[in-house]
């Protein structure tokens, strides 16, 4: 089990887990070790999370998560698999913990009466200025 909150916990029998080969630095083991892990968990499957943590992961999750649903998080930092495989869980992890928490509640504000009258003052000295700019009209006698 990993615990993600105090409500929230996944069997890791719901995590898959791939090797593959990295690219980057390692020399020749680059080429003969599959070090680099890729990382699929189930998002709308699984039935470890709640229906709202489900929704915000997926929009968290962006381009990581496929149409069906499905989180891919590849790690290839390290040059090991353990390190790999821990650093792709500790992302899922706080990947969860970030979509479990609940947005905060936005309240529409107005605009204050002294901000408005600030504004509309700002307005008439400008206008002022610019009227003060024109050329003066002709007076015909």
């Amino acid at each position: 089990m990993i615990h993600i909150t105090r409500t929230i916990a996944i069997d890791e029998g719901e995590i898959q887990q791939k090797f593959i080969r990295a690219p980057g630095p390692g020399g020749q083991n680059v080429n003969k070790v599959a070090t680099a892990v890729q990382l699929r968990f189930d998002v709308v499957n699984s039935p470890s999370l709640p229906g709202d943590v489900r929704k915000r992961l997926i929009y968290l999750a962006g381009r990581r998560a496929t149409e069906e649903g499905v989180l891919i998080i590849e790690a290839r930092r390290f040059r090991t698999q353990e390190r790999n495989r821990q650093d792709a869980i500790d992302r899922l992890v706080e990947l969860i913990r970030k979509a479990a928490e609940k947005p905060k509640h936005r309240r529409k504000t107005k605009p204050t009466f002294a901000s408005k009258s600030r504004r509309l003052e700002t307005k008439h000295r400008k206008g002022e200025t610019k009227r003060m700019r024109r050329p003066a009209p002709h007076l015909e006698d």
